[in-house]
């Protein structure tokens, strides 16, 4: 009688757990769905002719495909140049934010570090409180960074949350291979390349995707500091043409004059600064879950 009761309690507590599982595969499904078919409308409107667009009648397919938005965008050398320049300026700022985080992680772990506990709370009240933009920007004045292109580098080239995720990642390690290290005569240097880097490589590539979509997708910086127009950085660009967008049809100062390109144009630079990003995705995928779970838990 009792082994039916037990039998019938894991029969329930089974179904229990497989209706959970097709909840949040129905959810994961729906949210899927719900990130996918703005970009399908977006890639069906960029390839669709102007005369469909300008009647609505684009959803998820592109009726009279037509390849003029890219071309206008691809001949256009502002928007290859802001494109090459936005590729460089994220890879720079992804090792050099990676560098720092690391730098600034590794020695925060060693227990003899003198002042350890004021700098930690030092560096986590830069999370809640900053001095604003206006001082922000009087400060760029002072270094003499306005307009210049270190201005889109050095500000942002460390994030204190992702310096932590590092740091607790690094918590986790066993002392033991340090002190093994230091008992073979290693160096500082030569412990975090030989010992930490190494075991490290889930949390680094977690915050190396994490940098360089902060830098791909970024603009603000460069719309209060930068001047020049020869280092916008794409997404910039694709801000004064939204902004602009309605003036497209007529003329416009970006260039562009034909008639009922407006909105196949802006879906096309959408698509054009936003499938460069995404492609870095599915390399990274392995290392994502795993880097910010550890990096988040262990302490």
């Amino acid at each position: 009688m009792k082994v039916d009761m037990i039998d019938e309690r894991r029969g329930i507590y089974s179904l229990k757990i497989r209706f959970g599982d097709y909840v949040i595969v129905f959810l994961c499904v729906l949210i899927s769905i719900i990130c996918i078919l703005p970009m399908i409308n977006l890639l069906a409107r960029s390839l669709s002719g102007p005369d469909y667009l300008i009647k609505r009648e684009v959803y998820l397919w592109p009726k009279g495909l037509n390849f003029d938005a890219y071309a206008t965008v691809l001949k256009d050398p502002k928007y290859t140049k802001a494109f090459f320049w936005t590729v460089f300026l994220t890879v720079v700022c992804t090792f050099a934010s990676l560098a720092m985080s690391t730098l600034c992680a590794f020695p925060l772990i060693f227990n003899r570090l003198k002042g350890r506990k004021v700098i930690n709370l030092l560096i986590t009240i830069t999370m809640f409180f900053n001095a604003g933009t206006i001082p922000n920007y009087l400060l760029m004045q002072k270094l003499h960074l306005l307009d210049n292109p270190l201005v889109l580098i050095i500000p942002g080239v460390l994030s204190v949350y992702n310096m932590i995720i590092l740091r607790s990642f690094f918590y986790g390690i066993p002392d033991s291979l340090r002190e093994a290290a230091e008992i073979d005569g290693a160096s500082f240097f030569a412990i975090l390349w030989k010992v930490y880097l190494p075991l490290s490589k889930p949390v680094l590539a977690t915050l190396a995707l994490f940098y360089a979509v902060g830098r791909w997708n970024g603009y603000s910086d460069a719309l209060m500091y930068m001047k020049n127009k020869d280092f916008y950085p794409l997404q910039l660009l694709l801000y004064n043409i939204l902004n602009n967008i309605n003036q497209v049809e007529v003329s416009t100062q970006e260039g562009f004059s034909q008639p009922g390109l407006g909105d196949a144009l802006k879906a096309a630079i959408v698509m054009f600064s936003t499938i460069p990003i995404l492609c870095i995705y599915p390399f990274l995928q392995k290392y994502f879950i795993q880097g910010v779970t550890i990096g988040a838990v262990k302490e």
